[in-house]
């Protein structure tokens, strides 16, 4: 069992004090009082293995008009920021590769990377990068998000989606909260101490769960 005097958030390193949550789950979170990330404690983390499956039953695809609808949020207000000479990347594309064939579909290059399921790393810079719903799985992700903003050149995007969460935001019920991959949430202030730490300007998308930004 982890001891909460022994924490620090995983993210800018804070060492509380912290407030604690409980989801629909029953996990117990951590709300850190400076950057805002909740976490879940590190008994809750998921096995790899575990993870995979869970991730592996997803029915997502091209096929399904929901999920493209879903994704379409985070490509309209990017699409004025990209050119066909740009290259990019859909990081964290799952088992079945949507988002990419959406923008080929526009004359845009968008490779694939996915810990699990398209594993190599790139080694080249992108002048835009998707990550959408796949950084409330960080389990590091002070780690992680460096690691992601890496891959961007200078002046390229980083479009984030992910479910923010809110003071109002009722965790004991809340269903994004309800799946056990999900292990880290974003208040608008967390993803405004990741632009300011990581140097990204905020560049303004209108949608709440969309965060579009340039790297400096």
């Amino acid at each position: 069992m982890t001891s909460v005097r022994d924490l620090t958030c995983p993210l800018c390193g804070s060492t509380g004090p912290f407030a604690t949550l409980g989801d629909v789950r029953k996990r117990r979170h951590q709300i850190c009082p400076d950057c805002k990330l909740v976490f879940v404690l590190s008994e809750y983390l998921p096995e790899p293995e575990d993870e995979k499956k869970r991730y592996a039953t997803h029915q997502n695809g091209p096929h399904d008009a929901g999920y493209v609808n879903f994704l379409q949020q985070a490509v309209d207000p990017a699409l004025p920021y990209l050119t066909p000479e740009m290259s990019g990347l859909d990081y964290g594309c799952g088992h079945v590769p949507t988002l990419s064939g959406m923008l080929e579909q526009r004359g845009l290059q968008c490779r694939n990377y996915d810990l699990f399921f398209f594993p190599e790393f790139p080694k080249e810079k992108f002048d835009f990068i998707f990550a959408t719903e796949v950084v409330e799985h960080f389990f590091h992700p002070h780690e992680q998000w460096t690691k992601l903003v890496s891959l961007l050149a200078p002046g390229s995007l980083l479009i984030v989606m992910t479910a923010p969460w809110t003071e109002k935001t009722d965790w004991a019920l809340w269903g994004y909260a309800s799946d056990e991959t999900h292990v880290c949430f974003y208040h608008q202030q967390t993803l405004d101490w990741i632009a300011n730490t990581l140097g990204l300007m905020d560049l303004h998308s209108g949608n709440a769960r969309v965060r579009l930004f340039r790297k400096k």
